[in-house]
């Protein structure tokens, strides 16, 4: 049987996220002839460094919030986790997946359509790009005001993607 803890690196972890560290018997050793990469990971006490953010309430459940390295900081300094926003729209009707960037201190939504049920339905480019402004509106209504998405854009094709089909973010954070 294997043994992992986790912790979250904040000083309040039950409210304040922080990035998720795990130490066991199960995790890695290290990048295989790769020392610097190891020693940014692991430390040296064992506790490897995830990538990940989340929160860690009192019964040791974790909580994920996003990534690291895609955590927006908001105008008013709070961490803006995309990835929770992005949830919230890829749950709602015609929307095949979503991305959240941040221009010129706002949130803008970049949305791929789920074409084929829009097609199914009738639904023309305009009607669409209505819809999404309603669903726009909705999650500003249900959502804390600093997590407020300005607009939407959307996208004819995919969104390129990783090998482990992640959305490659940072070629869309360069979009006008």
């Amino acid at each position: 049987m294997w043994f992992m803890q986790t912790k979250i690196d904040s000083d309040d972890p039950e409210k304040t996220a922080g990035e998720i560290m795990v130490r066991g018997e199960n995790v890695m050793k290290g990048y295989y002839k790769n020392p610097e990469a190891t020693k940014a990971t692991i430390e040296p006490d064992g506790w490897m460094h995830t990538g990940d953010l989340g929160l860690l309430d009192k019964d040791g459940f974790v909580f994920i919030k996003g990534r690291n390295k895609s955590m927006i900081l908001g105008a008013s300094g709070q961490n803006i986790y995309p990835e929770e926003i992005e949830a919230r729209f890829n749950n709602l009707d015609f929307v095949q997946e979503s991305l959240i960037i941040e221009k010129e201190g706002r949130l803008v939504t970049l949305i791929y359509p789920d074409y084929e049920m829009a097609d199914k339905k009738g639904f023309s480019d305009h009607e669409l790009r209505e819809i999404f402004e309603k669903h726009r509106k909705y999650l500003n209504e249900i959502l804390p005001a600093y997590m407020s998405v300005a607009s939407t854009r959307v996208f004819s094709e995919e969104f390129e993607k990783t090998p482990k089909k992640s959305i490659k973010r940072f070629l869309y954070n360069q979009i006008e």
